[in-house]
Protein backbone atom coordinates (compact mmCIF):
# COMPACT_ATOMS: atom_id res chain seq x y z
CA UNK A 1 0.00 0.00 0.00
CA UNK A 2 1.10 3.31 -1.24
CA UNK A 3 1.15 6.51 1.43
CA UNK A 4 1.50 9.58 -1.05
CA UNK A 5 2.00 12.03 1.95
CA UNK A 6 4.86 9.68 3.54
CA UNK A 7 6.33 9.51 0.19
CA UNK A 8 6.61 13.07 -0.05
CA UNK A 9 8.81 13.32 3.25
CA UNK A 10 12.42 13.65 2.50
CA UNK A 11 14.70 11.30 4.22
CA UNK A 12 15.66 13.01 6.93
CA UNK A 13 12.68 13.83 8.02
CA UNK A 14 11.47 10.11 7.55
CA UNK A 15 13.99 9.64 9.81
CA UNK A 16 13.14 11.62 12.10
CA UNK A 17 9.62 10.59 12.31
CA UNK A 18 10.81 6.92 13.21
CA UNK A 19 13.11 7.92 15.61
CA UNK A 20 10.28 9.90 17.49
CA UNK A 21 8.03 6.59 17.38
CA UNK A 22 10.37 4.37 18.29
CA UNK A 23 10.76 6.58 21.38
CA UNK A 24 7.36 6.83 21.89
CA UNK A 25 6.64 2.88 21.58
CA UNK A 26 9.24 2.17 23.63
CA UNK A 27 7.32 3.73 26.88
CA UNK A 28 4.99 1.22 28.01
CA UNK A 29 2.75 4.25 29.48
CA UNK A 30 2.26 6.11 26.26
CA UNK A 31 0.79 2.97 24.89
CA UNK A 32 -0.94 2.84 27.44
CA UNK A 33 -2.31 6.03 26.94
CA UNK A 34 -3.00 5.91 23.11
CA UNK A 35 -4.69 2.72 23.57
CA UNK A 36 -6.84 4.21 26.28
CA UNK A 37 -7.71 8.07 24.27
CA UNK A 38 -8.43 5.48 20.96
CA UNK A 39 -10.94 3.35 23.22
CA UNK A 40 -12.62 6.05 24.25
CA UNK A 41 -12.68 8.13 20.93
CA UNK A 42 -14.01 4.70 19.60
CA UNK A 43 -16.41 3.83 22.40
CA UNK A 44 -17.74 7.93 21.56
CA UNK A 45 -17.73 7.69 17.55
CA UNK A 46 -19.97 4.45 17.82
CA UNK A 47 -21.61 4.48 20.96
CA UNK A 48 -25.30 4.20 19.25
CA UNK A 49 -24.01 1.31 17.67
CA UNK A 50 -21.60 -0.44 20.92
CA UNK A 51 -24.41 0.37 23.64
CA UNK A 52 -26.79 -2.18 24.60
CA UNK A 53 -29.31 0.41 25.23
CA UNK A 54 -28.95 3.06 23.43
CA UNK A 55 -32.65 4.57 23.97
CA UNK A 56 -31.27 5.13 27.40
CA UNK A 57 -29.29 8.01 26.12
CA UNK A 58 -32.27 10.05 26.42
CA UNK A 59 -35.67 10.21 27.93
CA UNK A 60 -37.10 7.09 28.07
CA UNK A 61 -38.13 5.72 31.22
CA UNK A 62 -38.46 1.63 32.37
CA UNK A 63 -39.27 1.47 35.75
CA UNK A 64 -39.84 -2.36 35.75
CA UNK A 65 -35.75 -2.44 35.59
CA UNK A 66 -35.28 0.26 37.78
CA UNK A 67 -31.99 0.11 39.76
CA UNK A 68 -30.78 -3.13 38.84
CA UNK A 69 -27.29 -3.81 40.04
CA UNK A 70 -24.55 -5.12 37.69
CA UNK A 71 -25.24 -8.29 35.99
CA UNK A 72 -24.77 -9.75 32.83
CA UNK A 73 -27.45 -8.12 31.52
CA UNK A 74 -26.83 -4.68 32.25
CA UNK A 75 -22.92 -5.04 33.59
CA UNK A 76 -23.13 -1.56 35.28
CA UNK A 77 -26.57 -1.59 36.22
CA UNK A 78 -29.24 0.67 35.65
CA UNK A 79 -30.38 3.86 37.47
CA UNK A 80 -33.65 4.62 39.19
CA UNK A 81 -35.68 5.26 36.06
CA UNK A 82 -34.22 2.21 34.15
CA UNK A 83 -31.79 3.45 32.12
CA UNK A 84 -28.47 1.36 31.01
CA UNK A 85 -25.62 2.97 32.99
CA UNK A 86 -23.28 1.43 30.31
CA UNK A 87 -25.10 2.87 27.49
CA UNK A 88 -25.15 6.24 28.99
CA UNK A 89 -21.68 6.01 29.54
CA UNK A 90 -20.72 5.69 26.62
CA UNK A 91 -22.61 8.63 25.44
CA UNK A 92 -21.40 10.72 27.96
CA UNK A 93 -18.03 10.08 26.38
CA UNK A 94 -19.38 11.88 23.53
CA UNK A 95 -19.96 15.05 25.15
CA UNK A 96 -17.08 15.51 27.47
CA UNK A 97 -14.99 14.62 24.44
CA UNK A 98 -17.46 17.32 22.41
CA UNK A 99 -16.88 19.91 25.01
CA UNK A 100 -12.93 19.16 25.20
CA UNK A 101 -12.83 19.94 21.25
CA UNK A 102 -15.07 22.83 21.16
CA UNK A 103 -13.31 24.45 24.06
CA UNK A 104 -9.82 23.65 22.47
CA UNK A 105 -10.58 24.98 19.14
CA UNK A 106 -12.19 28.14 20.46
CA UNK A 107 -8.76 28.96 22.84
CA UNK A 108 -5.96 27.63 21.00
CA UNK A 109 -5.62 29.74 17.90
CA UNK A 110 -6.51 33.60 19.49
CA UNK A 111 -4.37 32.39 22.77
CA UNK A 112 -1.33 31.48 20.47
CA UNK A 113 -1.54 34.43 18.40
CA UNK A 114 -1.67 36.82 20.77
CA UNK A 115 0.87 34.93 22.28
CA UNK A 116 3.10 35.39 18.76
CA UNK A 117 2.19 39.69 18.96
CA UNK A 118 3.03 39.94 22.61
CA UNK A 119 6.36 37.98 22.39
CA UNK A 120 7.33 39.54 18.72
CA UNK A 121 6.54 43.00 20.07
CA UNK A 122 8.13 42.59 24.02
CA UNK A 123 8.62 45.74 26.09
CA UNK A 124 6.26 47.54 23.91
CA UNK A 125 2.69 48.61 24.85
CA UNK A 126 0.75 46.02 22.89
CA UNK A 127 3.06 43.33 24.70
CA UNK A 128 1.71 45.16 28.34
CA UNK A 129 -1.72 45.30 27.22
CA UNK A 130 -2.04 41.51 26.01
CA UNK A 131 0.42 39.89 29.37
CA UNK A 132 -1.56 42.13 31.66
CA UNK A 133 -4.95 41.09 30.28
CA UNK A 134 -3.89 37.73 30.65
CA UNK A 135 -2.23 38.05 33.96
CA UNK A 136 -5.77 38.86 35.52
CA UNK A 137 -7.59 35.91 34.54
CA UNK A 138 -4.65 33.80 34.96
CA UNK A 139 -4.61 35.30 38.68
CA UNK A 140 -8.29 33.44 39.50
CA UNK A 141 -8.87 30.23 39.84
CA UNK A 142 -10.08 28.91 36.80
CA UNK A 143 -12.78 26.63 38.24
CA UNK A 144 -14.06 29.93 40.47
CA UNK A 145 -13.97 31.86 37.57
CA UNK A 146 -16.09 28.98 35.69
CA UNK A 147 -18.65 28.74 38.38
CA UNK A 148 -19.36 32.60 38.65
CA UNK A 149 -19.71 32.59 34.55
CA UNK A 150 -22.22 29.79 34.73
CA UNK A 151 -23.61 30.94 37.57
CA UNK A 152 -24.73 33.98 36.03
CA UNK A 153 -26.52 32.11 32.65
CA UNK A 154 -28.59 29.58 32.05
CA UNK A 155 -26.95 26.35 33.02
CA UNK A 156 -26.29 23.66 30.36
CA UNK A 157 -23.80 22.79 28.10
CA UNK A 158 -23.10 25.22 25.65
CA UNK A 159 -22.87 28.44 28.34
CA UNK A 160 -20.25 25.83 30.23
CA UNK A 161 -17.92 25.63 27.33
CA UNK A 162 -18.11 29.47 27.00
CA UNK A 163 -17.44 29.62 30.61
CA UNK A 164 -14.05 28.06 30.47
CA UNK A 165 -13.20 28.99 27.27
CA UNK A 166 -13.15 32.20 29.28
CA UNK A 167 -10.56 31.33 31.19
CA UNK A 168 -8.40 28.88 29.30
CA UNK A 169 -7.01 30.92 26.54
CA UNK A 170 -4.24 32.67 28.91
CA UNK A 171 -2.15 29.54 29.11
CA UNK A 172 -1.83 29.44 25.39
CA UNK A 173 -0.82 32.55 25.32
CA UNK A 174 1.82 32.41 27.83
CA UNK A 175 2.77 29.43 26.28
CA UNK A 176 3.59 31.23 22.65
CA UNK A 177 4.92 34.32 24.36
CA UNK A 178 7.36 32.48 25.95
CA UNK A 179 8.55 30.92 23.16
CA UNK A 180 8.62 33.75 20.79
CA UNK A 181 10.19 35.76 23.35
CA UNK A 182 13.23 33.23 22.98
CA UNK A 183 13.22 33.01 19.81
CA UNK A 184 12.54 37.03 18.45
CA UNK A 185 16.20 37.56 18.35
CA UNK A 186 17.82 34.11 16.79
CA UNK A 187 19.45 34.68 13.57
CA UNK A 188 16.65 33.36 11.37
CA UNK A 189 14.47 35.85 12.36
CA UNK A 190 16.95 38.85 12.52
CA UNK A 191 17.96 37.09 8.66
CA UNK A 192 14.02 37.58 7.51
CA UNK A 193 13.96 40.97 8.80
CA UNK A 194 17.08 42.13 6.63
CA UNK A 195 15.34 40.70 3.55
CA UNK A 196 12.51 42.72 4.53
CA UNK A 197 9.75 40.39 5.23
CA UNK A 198 6.98 41.60 7.45
CA UNK A 199 6.33 40.60 11.28
CA UNK A 200 3.21 38.51 10.03
CA UNK A 201 5.01 36.82 7.75
CA UNK A 202 8.49 36.32 10.18
CA UNK A 203 5.61 35.64 13.38
CA UNK A 204 3.69 33.05 11.34
CA UNK A 205 6.36 31.35 8.92
CA UNK A 206 9.62 31.65 11.18
CA UNK A 207 8.78 31.50 14.82
CA UNK A 208 5.53 29.48 14.94
CA UNK A 209 6.61 26.09 13.31
CA UNK A 210 8.94 26.20 16.46
CA UNK A 211 5.48 26.14 18.85
CA UNK A 212 4.08 23.84 17.56
CA UNK A 213 5.25 20.95 19.16
CA UNK A 214 4.70 21.95 22.74
CA UNK A 215 1.28 23.45 21.94
CA UNK A 216 0.04 20.22 20.32
CA UNK A 217 1.72 18.62 24.06
CA UNK A 218 -0.41 21.05 25.92
CA UNK A 219 -3.61 20.55 23.79
CA UNK A 220 -3.40 16.70 24.55
CA UNK A 221 -2.93 17.65 28.52
CA UNK A 222 -5.33 20.06 28.38
CA UNK A 223 -8.25 17.96 27.44
CA UNK A 224 -8.08 15.78 30.25
CA UNK A 225 -8.01 19.19 32.36
CA UNK A 226 -11.09 20.51 30.15
CA UNK A 227 -13.34 17.08 31.20
CA UNK A 228 -12.19 17.63 34.54
CA UNK A 229 -14.11 21.19 35.01
CA UNK A 230 -16.87 20.38 32.97
CA UNK A 231 -17.54 16.93 35.05
CA UNK A 232 -17.21 19.64 37.91
CA UNK A 233 -19.73 22.16 36.23
CA UNK A 234 -22.29 19.15 35.63
CA UNK A 235 -21.64 18.38 38.74
CA UNK A 236 -22.89 20.95 40.57
CA UNK A 237 -25.99 21.94 38.37
CA UNK A 238 -23.75 24.14 35.93
CA UNK A 239 -23.12 22.36 32.70
CA UNK A 240 -25.16 19.34 30.77
CA UNK A 241 -28.45 19.06 32.35
CA UNK A 242 -30.55 15.99 32.31
CA UNK A 243 -31.42 14.05 30.26
CA UNK A 244 -28.30 14.31 28.44
CA UNK A 245 -25.67 11.75 30.04
CA UNK A 246 -22.61 13.64 30.59
CA UNK A 247 -20.18 11.98 32.80
CA UNK A 248 -20.47 14.61 36.04
CA UNK A 249 -24.29 14.96 35.91
CA UNK A 250 -24.29 10.43 35.84
CA UNK A 251 -21.97 11.09 39.42
CA UNK A 252 -24.00 13.89 40.65
CA UNK A 253 -27.44 12.53 40.32
CA UNK A 254 -26.05 8.52 41.12
CA UNK A 255 -24.18 10.04 44.24
CA UNK A 256 -27.70 11.07 45.79
CA UNK A 257 -28.25 7.16 46.10
CA UNK A 258 -24.97 6.20 47.46
CA UNK A 259 -24.09 4.07 48.83
CA UNK A 260 -27.05 1.37 48.57
CA UNK A 261 -26.97 2.30 44.72
CA UNK A 262 -23.35 2.37 44.66
CA UNK A 263 -22.92 1.65 40.74
CA UNK A 264 -25.16 4.52 39.23
CA UNK A 265 -22.01 7.25 40.29
CA UNK A 266 -19.27 4.67 40.61
CA UNK A 267 -19.09 3.92 36.97
CA UNK A 268 -19.36 7.23 35.13
CA UNK A 269 -17.01 8.43 37.73
CA UNK A 270 -14.18 5.41 36.77
CA UNK A 271 -14.63 6.23 33.21
CA UNK A 272 -14.10 10.14 33.77
CA UNK A 273 -11.10 8.78 35.69
CA UNK A 274 -9.89 6.60 32.91
CA UNK A 275 -10.22 9.42 29.77
CA UNK A 276 -8.47 11.91 32.23
CA UNK A 277 -5.36 8.89 32.93
CA UNK A 278 -5.36 8.30 29.12
CA UNK A 279 -4.90 11.79 27.82
CA UNK A 280 -2.22 12.46 30.11
CA UNK A 281 -0.61 9.60 30.14
CA UNK A 282 -0.51 10.06 25.70
CA UNK A 283 0.56 13.75 26.49
CA UNK A 284 3.52 12.97 29.03
CA UNK A 285 5.00 10.71 25.93
CA UNK A 286 4.68 13.03 23.58
CA UNK A 287 6.57 15.17 25.47
CA UNK A 288 9.04 12.96 26.23
CA UNK A 289 9.06 12.11 22.37
CA UNK A 290 9.80 15.94 21.41
CA UNK A 291 12.07 16.55 23.97
CA UNK A 292 14.69 14.05 22.78
CA UNK A 293 14.52 15.72 19.24
CA UNK A 294 14.97 19.48 20.75
CA UNK A 295 17.94 17.95 22.55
Amino acid sequence: MKFPLWDRLSEDQKETIKKNWHKFSTNPLSIIGLCSVITVIFVAVFAPWLAPSPQSWGRWVDFSHASLPPSWKYLFGTDIFGRDVLSRTMFGFRYDLLMALCILGMVVLPGTFLGLVAGYYKETWIDTVIMRISDIFLSIPSLVLALAICALLEPSLFNSMMAVSVLWWPWYTRLAYGITSSLRNEYFVQAAELMGANPFSIMFREILPNCLSPIFTKMTLDVGWVILIGSTLSFVGLGAQEPLPALGNMVAQGSKYMPDYWWMAIFPALAIAFTILGFNLLGDGIRDMWAVEEI
